[in-house]
């Protein structure tokens, strides 16, 4: 067998075990009712979300800093999920990051499932809407204290419903 062989061979074996990470789905905290994922195929969501929440939640893209009126929104109240409406974060958790994102410290507890995410060749934390499994954003671990976390989110991905408002009702 030849060294390069060999090498390779190695290399190989030592990323075998990220494999299963990258499509395994984590549901982070519990929610105080479980939330049940929906088994509807991607294109069903076609005619429900604009092209390019499409694009952003079912596949994958990401938008440009600042492109969202979200970034700004400073007024109490939730964000939910763009496609299904599965409320994500509650304005109290949102913070400044000077990203171009909306950035929020917490999301609402069983609400939000993680997976790992290669596409920048380094790992990352990928986040979806645990109800449609629609991409929100990615986790990192720069944010401010005590948690330590930053949710940044597509604000195309998001619908802010004011705190006087009723929140929609899920999709199925």
């Amino acid at each position: 067998m030849k060294r390069r062989t060999l090498l390779q061979s190695f290399a190989a074996l030592t990323v075998l075990p990220l494999i299963p990470a990258c499509s395994r789905s984590q549901v982070i905290g519990e929610a105080s009712s479980p939330i049940i994922p929906l088994n509807k195929p991607n294109k069903e969501w076609r005619d429900l979300v604009s092209p390019r929440a499409y694009q952003i939640l079912f596949e994958e893209a990401t938008e440009r800093p600042e492109s969202s009126n979200l970034v700004y929104e400073e007024r109490e109240g939730t964000f939910v999920c763009a496609a299904c409406y599965l409320p994500l974060f509650e304005s109290a958790h949102k913070y400044e990051s000077w990203t171009g994102w909306p950035s929020f410290t917490q999301p609402i507890a069983g609400h939000i499932a993680t997976k790992l995410d290669f596409k920048m060749i380094w790992p990352r934390t990928e986040y979806h809407c645990a109800h449609c499994r629609g991409h929100q954003g990615h986790l990192f671990s720069d944010g401010p204290p005590p948690r330590g976390e930053r949710w940044c989110n597509n604000g195309i991905a998001l619908r802010f419903v004011l705190k006087e408002e009723e929140l929609p009702a899920l999709r199925t």
